[in-house]
Protein backbone atom coordinates (compact mmCIF):
# COMPACT_ATOMS: atom_id res chain seq x y z
CA UNK A 1 0.00 0.00 0.00
CA UNK A 2 1.28 3.95 -0.05
CA UNK A 3 2.31 5.48 2.13
CA UNK A 4 -0.15 6.39 4.80
CA UNK A 5 -2.75 4.29 2.93
CA UNK A 6 -4.45 1.41 4.99
CA UNK A 7 -6.85 0.74 7.40
CA UNK A 8 -5.03 0.26 11.23
CA UNK A 9 -6.90 -1.07 14.23
CA UNK A 10 -6.09 -2.18 17.19
CA UNK A 11 -7.38 -1.83 20.56
CA UNK A 12 -8.21 -3.76 23.90
CA UNK A 13 -12.24 -3.50 25.10
CA UNK A 14 -13.71 -4.87 28.27
CA UNK A 15 -17.06 -5.72 29.36
CA UNK A 16 -18.64 -7.65 31.70
CA UNK A 17 -17.85 -11.55 30.59
CA UNK A 18 -16.24 -10.38 27.24
CA UNK A 19 -12.70 -8.66 26.40
CA UNK A 20 -12.52 -7.69 22.53
CA UNK A 21 -8.63 -7.38 22.04
CA UNK A 22 -8.25 -7.01 18.32
CA UNK A 23 -5.25 -5.90 16.33
CA UNK A 24 -5.79 -5.83 12.67
CA UNK A 25 -4.64 -3.45 9.51
CA UNK A 26 -5.79 -3.84 5.63
CA UNK A 27 -4.90 -1.90 2.70
CA UNK A 28 -7.10 0.73 1.32
CA UNK A 29 -9.45 1.24 -1.28
CA UNK A 30 -11.11 -1.74 -1.26
CA UNK A 31 -13.27 -4.18 1.14
CA UNK A 32 -12.16 -5.79 4.60
CA UNK A 33 -14.78 -8.00 5.34
CA UNK A 34 -14.86 -9.79 9.27
CA UNK A 35 -16.31 -12.83 9.18
CA UNK A 36 -17.10 -14.87 12.12
CA UNK A 37 -20.00 -16.07 14.67
CA UNK A 38 -22.48 -13.78 16.10
CA UNK A 39 -20.73 -12.82 19.66
CA UNK A 40 -16.96 -12.33 18.62
CA UNK A 41 -16.64 -8.94 18.54
CA UNK A 42 -17.44 -8.04 15.00
CA UNK A 43 -19.89 -5.10 15.55
CA UNK A 44 -17.44 -3.74 18.76
CA UNK A 45 -15.27 -3.58 16.61
CA UNK A 46 -17.41 -1.35 14.36
CA UNK A 47 -18.62 0.60 16.94
CA UNK A 48 -14.80 1.66 17.59
CA UNK A 49 -14.24 2.59 14.34
CA UNK A 50 -17.04 5.07 13.94
CA UNK A 51 -16.36 6.35 17.35
CA UNK A 52 -19.82 5.17 18.89
CA UNK A 53 -17.84 3.51 21.09
CA UNK A 54 -14.65 4.55 23.05
CA UNK A 55 -11.71 1.70 23.76
CA UNK A 56 -10.03 0.83 26.98
CA UNK A 57 -7.16 1.53 24.74
CA UNK A 58 -5.40 1.44 21.60
CA UNK A 59 -5.26 3.04 18.32
CA UNK A 60 -7.02 3.34 15.05
CA UNK A 61 -5.89 4.76 11.79
CA UNK A 62 -7.48 5.27 8.55
CA UNK A 63 -5.04 6.29 5.70
CA UNK A 64 -2.63 8.61 7.67
CA UNK A 65 -5.27 9.93 9.89
CA UNK A 66 -5.47 8.97 13.64
CA UNK A 67 -9.39 8.39 14.47
CA UNK A 68 -8.35 7.43 18.17
CA UNK A 69 -5.25 7.00 20.10
CA UNK A 70 -5.89 5.98 23.69
CA UNK A 71 -1.69 7.10 24.75
CA UNK A 72 -2.16 10.41 22.75
CA UNK A 73 -4.76 11.26 23.83
CA UNK A 74 -6.90 11.81 20.52
CA UNK A 75 -10.16 10.21 20.28
CA UNK A 76 -11.89 12.38 17.11
CA UNK A 77 -15.89 12.48 17.85
CA UNK A 78 -18.37 10.72 14.75
CA UNK A 79 -19.08 13.28 12.94
CA UNK A 80 -15.21 14.43 12.07
CA UNK A 81 -14.53 10.39 11.35
CA UNK A 82 -16.15 10.70 8.06
CA UNK A 83 -17.94 7.04 8.90
CA UNK A 84 -21.15 6.25 6.70
CA UNK A 85 -23.17 3.59 8.98
CA UNK A 86 -24.96 1.40 7.56
CA UNK A 87 -26.58 -1.20 9.82
CA UNK A 88 -28.94 -4.04 9.81
CA UNK A 89 -32.17 -1.76 10.39
CA UNK A 90 -32.61 0.62 7.33
CA UNK A 91 -33.57 3.49 10.01
CA UNK A 92 -35.50 5.54 7.39
CA UNK A 93 -36.86 8.70 8.67
CA UNK A 94 -41.08 7.10 8.20
CA UNK A 95 -42.30 11.22 7.21
CA UNK A 96 -39.90 11.58 4.69
CA UNK A 97 -39.53 10.38 1.26
CA UNK A 98 -37.15 8.39 -0.41
CA UNK A 99 -35.39 11.92 -1.77
CA UNK A 100 -35.69 13.60 1.35
CA UNK A 101 -33.87 10.74 3.32
CA UNK A 102 -30.99 10.49 0.77
CA UNK A 103 -30.84 14.37 1.29
CA UNK A 104 -30.21 14.56 4.67
CA UNK A 105 -27.20 12.34 4.48
CA UNK A 106 -25.77 14.98 1.90
CA UNK A 107 -26.95 17.93 4.34
CA UNK A 108 -24.58 15.94 6.96
CA UNK A 109 -21.52 16.17 4.81
CA UNK A 110 -20.39 19.22 5.75
CA UNK A 111 -18.37 20.38 8.42
CA UNK A 112 -16.66 17.14 8.44
CA UNK A 113 -13.08 18.64 6.73
CA UNK A 114 -11.27 17.17 4.18
CA UNK A 115 -11.68 13.59 3.01
CA UNK A 116 -13.92 11.49 1.77
CA UNK A 117 -15.65 10.87 -1.64
CA UNK A 118 -17.29 13.28 -3.69
CA UNK A 119 -19.97 11.44 -5.12
CA UNK A 120 -23.36 13.58 -5.98
CA UNK A 121 -26.93 13.04 -5.26
CA UNK A 122 -27.56 11.76 -9.08
CA UNK A 123 -25.08 9.24 -9.00
CA UNK A 124 -25.56 7.77 -5.85
CA UNK A 125 -29.08 7.74 -7.17
CA UNK A 126 -28.21 5.77 -10.55
CA UNK A 127 -25.66 3.45 -8.80
CA UNK A 128 -28.25 2.53 -6.40
CA UNK A 129 -31.15 1.79 -8.89
CA UNK A 130 -33.17 4.45 -6.70
CA UNK A 131 -34.95 6.78 -9.79
CA UNK A 132 -38.41 5.24 -9.82
CA UNK A 133 -38.07 5.41 -5.50
CA UNK A 134 -38.07 8.92 -5.33
CA UNK A 135 -41.25 10.37 -4.13
CA UNK A 136 -42.16 7.12 -2.10
CA UNK A 137 -41.76 6.86 1.75
CA UNK A 138 -40.05 4.14 3.33
CA UNK A 139 -43.41 2.22 4.34
CA UNK A 140 -44.11 1.76 0.55
CA UNK A 141 -40.42 0.31 0.17
CA UNK A 142 -39.71 -3.64 0.63
CA UNK A 143 -36.66 -4.27 2.74
CA UNK A 144 -33.84 -4.60 0.01
CA UNK A 145 -35.32 -1.00 -1.45
CA UNK A 146 -34.90 0.25 1.79
CA UNK A 147 -31.26 -1.14 2.51
CA UNK A 148 -30.68 0.51 -0.44
CA UNK A 149 -31.72 3.42 -0.02
CA UNK A 150 -29.87 3.34 3.92
CA UNK A 151 -26.51 2.89 1.49
CA UNK A 152 -27.13 5.90 -0.59
CA UNK A 153 -28.16 7.90 2.30
CA UNK A 154 -24.81 6.65 4.03
CA UNK A 155 -22.51 7.31 0.95
CA UNK A 156 -24.09 11.02 0.17
CA UNK A 157 -22.48 11.65 3.52
CA UNK A 158 -19.41 11.17 1.38
CA UNK A 159 -17.96 9.35 4.04
CA UNK A 160 -14.09 8.41 4.14
CA UNK A 161 -14.91 4.78 5.07
CA UNK A 162 -18.65 2.94 4.64
CA UNK A 163 -19.22 0.89 7.71
CA UNK A 164 -21.96 -1.85 6.28
CA UNK A 165 -22.96 -3.56 9.74
CA UNK A 166 -24.51 -7.29 8.36
CA UNK A 167 -26.82 -5.09 6.50
CA UNK A 168 -28.74 -7.88 4.50
CA UNK A 169 -29.15 -9.99 7.81
CA UNK A 170 -32.75 -9.04 8.18
CA UNK A 171 -33.27 -9.91 4.47
CA UNK A 172 -34.79 -13.07 2.81
CA UNK A 173 -32.71 -15.26 0.13
CA UNK A 174 -33.98 -12.93 -3.11
CA UNK A 175 -33.94 -9.52 -1.43
CA UNK A 176 -30.04 -10.54 -0.75
CA UNK A 177 -29.76 -11.56 -4.82
CA UNK A 178 -31.36 -8.40 -5.43
CA UNK A 179 -29.39 -6.26 -3.51
CA UNK A 180 -25.85 -7.81 -4.20
CA UNK A 181 -25.43 -6.57 -7.39
CA UNK A 182 -25.95 -3.00 -6.06
CA UNK A 183 -23.17 -3.60 -3.33
CA UNK A 184 -20.96 -5.39 -6.41
CA UNK A 185 -21.23 -2.12 -8.58
CA UNK A 186 -21.04 0.21 -5.64
CA UNK A 187 -17.62 -0.99 -4.59
CA UNK A 188 -16.28 -1.30 -8.33
CA UNK A 189 -17.30 2.54 -8.80
CA UNK A 190 -16.39 4.52 -6.11
CA UNK A 191 -13.17 2.31 -4.79
CA UNK A 192 -14.26 3.39 -1.56
CA UNK A 193 -12.90 2.12 1.53
CA UNK A 194 -15.59 -0.49 2.98
CA UNK A 195 -15.71 -2.25 6.11
CA UNK A 196 -17.95 -4.94 5.64
CA UNK A 197 -19.80 -7.17 8.74
CA UNK A 198 -20.97 -10.67 7.82
CA UNK A 199 -21.63 -13.98 8.76
CA UNK A 200 -22.57 -15.08 5.58
CA UNK A 201 -19.89 -17.09 3.00
CA UNK A 202 -21.68 -15.84 0.02
CA UNK A 203 -21.37 -12.36 0.93
CA UNK A 204 -17.85 -12.52 1.41
CA UNK A 205 -17.09 -14.41 -1.78
CA UNK A 206 -18.64 -12.04 -3.85
CA UNK A 207 -17.34 -8.68 -1.97
CA UNK A 208 -14.60 -9.03 0.19
CA UNK A 209 -11.23 -8.20 -1.28
CA UNK A 210 -9.67 -8.90 2.49
CA UNK A 211 -10.46 -11.43 4.98
CA UNK A 212 -10.45 -10.72 8.65
CA UNK A 213 -11.68 -14.09 10.40
CA UNK A 214 -12.93 -13.52 13.96
CA UNK A 215 -13.49 -15.44 16.71
CA UNK A 216 -14.47 -14.53 20.74
CA UNK A 217 -12.78 -11.22 20.69
CA UNK A 218 -10.00 -12.04 18.51
CA UNK A 219 -8.67 -11.83 14.71
CA UNK A 220 -7.73 -15.39 13.89
CA UNK A 221 -6.07 -14.51 10.73
CA UNK A 222 -5.98 -11.32 8.36
CA UNK A 223 -5.46 -11.15 4.82
CA UNK A 224 -6.01 -11.35 0.90
CA UNK A 225 -9.48 -13.11 0.37
CA UNK A 226 -8.08 -15.79 -2.21
CA UNK A 227 -5.46 -16.51 0.32
CA UNK A 228 -7.11 -16.96 3.69
CA UNK A 229 -10.17 -18.59 1.98
CA UNK A 230 -7.67 -22.25 1.17
CA UNK A 231 -6.25 -21.85 4.48
CA UNK A 232 -6.76 -25.74 5.88
CA UNK A 233 -5.56 -24.63 9.60
CA UNK A 234 -8.04 -22.14 9.89
CA UNK A 235 -11.91 -22.53 10.84
CA UNK A 236 -13.21 -21.48 7.27
CA UNK A 237 -12.05 -24.74 5.73
CA UNK A 238 -13.75 -26.77 8.34
CA UNK A 239 -16.95 -25.40 6.99
CA UNK A 240 -19.59 -27.39 4.60
CA UNK A 241 -19.71 -24.90 2.15
CA UNK A 242 -15.45 -24.02 2.57
CA UNK A 243 -13.75 -23.82 -0.84
CA UNK A 244 -11.94 -21.33 -2.93
CA UNK A 245 -12.93 -17.66 -3.55
CA UNK A 246 -10.65 -15.50 -6.15
CA UNK A 247 -11.43 -12.99 -8.69
CA UNK A 248 -10.72 -13.72 -13.08
CA UNK A 249 -10.98 -11.89 -16.21
CA UNK A 250 -13.23 -12.84 -18.82
CA UNK A 251 -11.20 -14.24 -21.90
CA UNK A 252 -13.24 -15.17 -24.84
CA UNK A 253 -16.56 -16.95 -25.69
CA UNK A 254 -17.28 -20.25 -27.40
CA UNK A 255 -20.67 -20.15 -28.60
CA UNK A 256 -20.55 -22.98 -30.44
CA UNK A 257 -19.35 -25.10 -27.21
CA UNK A 258 -21.56 -22.86 -24.96
CA UNK A 259 -18.42 -22.17 -22.61
CA UNK A 260 -16.55 -19.36 -21.56
CA UNK A 261 -12.90 -19.42 -21.08
CA UNK A 262 -11.53 -17.38 -17.58
CA UNK A 263 -7.97 -16.69 -16.91
CA UNK A 264 -6.95 -16.41 -13.09
CA UNK A 265 -3.50 -16.10 -13.26
CA UNK A 266 -1.84 -19.04 -15.48
CA UNK A 267 -4.69 -21.13 -14.64
CA UNK A 268 -7.39 -21.13 -17.58
CA UNK A 269 -10.94 -22.38 -16.50
CA UNK A 270 -14.14 -23.39 -18.27
CA UNK A 271 -17.33 -22.11 -17.51
CA UNK A 272 -20.55 -22.28 -18.89
CA UNK A 273 -21.47 -19.12 -21.18
CA UNK A 274 -21.24 -15.83 -19.89
CA UNK A 275 -22.98 -12.81 -20.77
CA UNK A 276 -20.04 -10.20 -19.99
CA UNK A 277 -17.57 -8.96 -22.81
CA UNK A 278 -14.23 -10.43 -22.85
CA UNK A 279 -12.10 -8.45 -20.11
CA UNK A 280 -14.44 -8.13 -17.54
CA UNK A 281 -13.37 -9.00 -14.26
CA UNK A 282 -15.76 -11.61 -12.00
CA UNK A 283 -15.43 -13.56 -8.92
CA UNK A 284 -15.20 -16.89 -8.59
CA UNK A 285 -15.89 -19.75 -5.70
CA UNK A 286 -14.71 -22.81 -6.31
CA UNK A 287 -16.75 -25.51 -3.33
CA UNK A 288 -13.71 -27.96 -1.56
CA UNK A 289 -15.74 -30.91 -2.04
CA UNK A 290 -16.07 -30.36 -6.08
CA UNK A 291 -12.22 -30.59 -6.66
CA UNK A 292 -11.42 -33.84 -7.70
CA UNK A 293 -7.33 -34.89 -7.43
CA UNK A 294 -5.45 -37.07 -9.84
CA UNK A 295 -1.82 -38.18 -10.51
CA UNK A 296 -2.65 -39.28 -14.27
CA UNK A 297 -4.46 -37.24 -16.64
CA UNK A 298 -8.04 -38.68 -17.34
CA UNK A 299 -9.66 -39.61 -20.18
CA UNK A 300 -13.15 -39.91 -21.58
CA UNK A 301 -14.70 -37.56 -18.52
CA UNK A 302 -17.46 -34.74 -18.79
CA UNK A 303 -14.95 -32.57 -16.65
CA UNK A 304 -13.52 -29.87 -18.66
CA UNK A 305 -11.15 -28.25 -15.93
CA UNK A 306 -8.14 -30.38 -15.64
CA UNK A 307 -5.37 -27.77 -13.94
CA UNK A 308 -1.80 -28.57 -13.26
CA UNK A 309 -1.20 -27.48 -10.17
CA UNK A 310 1.22 -27.81 -7.20
CA UNK A 311 0.60 -28.97 -3.45
CA UNK A 312 0.75 -26.10 -0.73
CA UNK A 313 -0.13 -27.94 2.27
CA UNK A 314 -2.37 -31.06 3.55
CA UNK A 315 -4.10 -30.69 6.60
CA UNK A 316 -6.20 -33.17 8.46
CA UNK A 317 -9.98 -32.58 9.06
CA UNK A 318 -10.57 -35.27 11.67
CA UNK A 319 -14.27 -34.09 12.81
CA UNK A 320 -15.73 -35.08 8.47
CA UNK A 321 -12.94 -37.88 8.51
CA UNK A 322 -11.16 -36.35 5.63
CA UNK A 323 -7.73 -33.90 4.59
CA UNK A 324 -8.15 -30.54 3.32
CA UNK A 325 -5.48 -30.38 0.23
CA UNK A 326 -4.62 -26.62 -0.35
CA UNK A 327 -3.48 -26.29 -4.32
CA UNK A 328 -1.90 -23.68 -6.74
CA UNK A 329 -2.98 -23.64 -10.02
CA UNK A 330 -0.31 -21.15 -11.07
CA UNK A 331 -1.75 -17.76 -9.12
CA UNK A 332 -5.23 -19.40 -8.55
CA UNK A 333 -5.46 -21.26 -5.15
CA UNK A 334 -7.74 -24.43 -4.92
CA UNK A 335 -8.82 -26.05 -1.88
CA UNK A 336 -9.91 -30.26 -1.82
CA UNK A 337 -11.36 -32.06 0.34
CA UNK A 338 -10.71 -35.76 -0.23
CA UNK A 339 -10.19 -38.90 2.12
CA UNK A 340 -7.22 -39.54 4.04
CA UNK A 341 -6.98 -42.75 2.00
CA UNK A 342 -6.62 -40.76 -0.84
CA UNK A 343 -3.77 -39.09 0.18
CA UNK A 344 -2.13 -42.00 0.95
CA UNK A 345 -3.39 -43.93 -2.71
CA UNK A 346 -2.01 -40.96 -4.36
CA UNK A 347 1.43 -40.14 -2.29
CA UNK A 348 0.09 -36.32 -1.87
CA UNK A 349 2.72 -34.25 -0.34
CA UNK A 350 3.27 -30.82 -0.07
CA UNK A 351 5.30 -29.59 -3.35
CA UNK A 352 4.25 -32.58 -5.17
CA UNK A 353 2.82 -32.18 -8.54
CA UNK A 354 -0.85 -33.13 -8.85
CA UNK A 355 -3.87 -32.50 -11.12
CA UNK A 356 -6.98 -30.47 -9.76
CA UNK A 357 -10.19 -31.46 -12.05
CA UNK A 358 -13.15 -29.26 -11.57
CA UNK A 359 -16.24 -29.19 -13.44
CA UNK A 360 -17.77 -26.33 -15.67
CA UNK A 361 -21.02 -26.35 -13.82
CA UNK A 362 -19.46 -26.54 -10.22
CA UNK A 363 -18.18 -23.23 -10.47
CA UNK A 364 -19.75 -20.03 -8.75
CA UNK A 365 -19.40 -17.00 -10.89
CA UNK A 366 -20.50 -13.48 -9.74
CA UNK A 367 -20.05 -10.05 -11.33
CA UNK A 368 -17.32 -8.56 -9.83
Amino acid sequence: MTAGAGLAIAFRHEVPGFTAAIDLAAPTPGTLALFGPSGCGKSTLAAVVAGLLRPDSGRVVLDGMVLFDSAAGVCLPPERRRVGMVFQTPNLFPHLTVAGNLRYGQRRAGGGGPGGNDTGFDDVVALLGLESLLARRPRTLSGGERQRVAIGRALLSQPRLLVMDEPLSSLDGPRKDEILPYLARLKQALRLPILYITHDLAEVARLADWLALMEAGRVRAVGPLDEIAVRGDLPLALRDDAGAMFAARVQEHDAARQLTTLAAGAARLLVPLLAAAPGTMVRLRVPAREVILATDAPRGISVHNVLATTIRTITEDPPRRATLVAVDAGGAALLARVTPDAVARLGLVPGAAVLALVKSMAIEVFSS
